[in-house]
């Protein structure tokens, strides 16, 4: 049956505890009559609106670096491996397709398989800004399975990191115990206020997971996590997905792959400028590095193979300076084919 609110603000086409059709209208609800305190408070905790995950790459599709990882260094975008004297590799892996056990399909998820165990061996992300969740509640979930360490627990962490000339790292911490099976975990942080401190260059809320400070034991263990969510509040609602486009966008804010080249460069004394700008601005002024060196084409002479610099960088892009080899060529253009940069802002 069709409900139908008049000009005059009476409902038809509804049956209301057993009134005639039309009996309803704007009249018989008292002002205000209908509030929030009537929605109970589980329930109004799941109206989470807009972006709710403070995690990037939660879902560990974007792996810009590669796919295995042995040293203390980013692995998954903006995830990273911190070995503290032990031994691990931290791999990409995928689910079975059809499986499960994590729901909604996940593509992928991250390994890390430690051979030799130390204290403060594990994973971490840093969540750009110390303000994020400070004085609040703050609820972490994920899925795992694997093997504990010897102590038997790993460490679940908020850190808030106020960064260079900031205050003092604080620690909020509790256990995290997995099996062999994917198991959903959950857990509430209180994280305190930042009134009266002091917040330096690079600050984040570090979330953490590792083998204790206080267990030093060398055996092996295995992590493996999916579907990591930071969120304010004190429920942990659904994993928010995103596409793998928005998911990149987010993650070149703080590292990306892109390839040097340019066209209509000059060669003055030796020395082509390319400008190269940035897929995304960068957090910070990046570090630059490159996967080999250039080649500079010149109109009528041989190709070069050329050293490979760069000049004023800056978030939004490079110059990438070529020195060539052989005739100077000055005051001519030229094309070049460039190579793999890696632009690197992490925190």
């Amino acid at each position: 049956m069709a409900v139908v609110i008049n000009g005059s603000g009476t409902v038809t086409g509804l049956a209301v505890g057993g009134l005639p059709d039309g009996t309803v209208d704007t009249d018989t609800l008292a002002t205000d009559s209908v509030t929030a305190a009537k929605i109970p408070a589980s329930l109004e905790n799941t109206f989470v609106s807009g972006r709710k995950n403070l995690i990037i790459n939660g879902g560990f599709d974007v792996w810009q670096r590669g796919n295995s990882f042995s040293g203390s260094e980013y692995s998954a975008d903006r995830w990273a491996q911190s070995l503290s004297g032990g031994t691990a590799t931290t791999t990409q892996e995928t689910f079975t397709l059809g499986q499960t056990d994590v729901p909604d399909n996940p593509t992928y998820y991250l390994k890390q398989d430690c051979s030799v165990g130390n204290n403060n061996l594990g994973i971490n992300q840093p969540i750009e800004d110390v303000r994020n969740g400070a004085g609040q509640n703050v609820t972490v979930s994920f899925y795992a399975k694997g093997t504990n360490p010897n102590g038997g627990t790993f460490d679940l962490q908020l850190l808030q990191r106020f960064g260079s000339g900031g205050s003092a790292t604080i620690t909020t911490s509790t256990t995290l115990s997995i099996n062999s099976g994917w198991t959903k975990h959950t857990h509430t942080f209180t994280v305190p206020s930042i009134t009266g401190k002091t917040i330096g260059t690079g600050s984040n809320l570090d979330f953490t997971i590792r083998q204790t400070s206080t267990d030093t034991s060398t055996n092996a263990w295995e992590l493996n996590v999916a579907n990591v969510q930071v969120e304010l509040g004190d429920t942990a609602t659904d994993f928010e997905h995103r596409s793998y486009g928005e998911e990149l966008a987010l993650c070149q804010r703080y590292y990306e792959k892109g390839y040097a080249q340019g066209s209509g460069a000059y060669i003055i004394n030796h020395i082509v400028n390319a400008k190269q700008s940035f897929i995304a601005t960068k957090r910070a002024v990046p570090t630059i590095t490159f996967s080999g060196t250039s080649t500079v084409y010149v109109s009528g002479t041989t190709p070069s193979t050329s050293a490979q610099s760069t000049d004023n960088i800056h978030v939004d892009g490079f110059y990438s300076r070529v020195t060539t080899s052989g005739t100077t060529n000055s005051g001519k253009a030229c094309t070049v084919y460039g190579v793999d940069y890696y632009a690197d802002a992490e925190l």
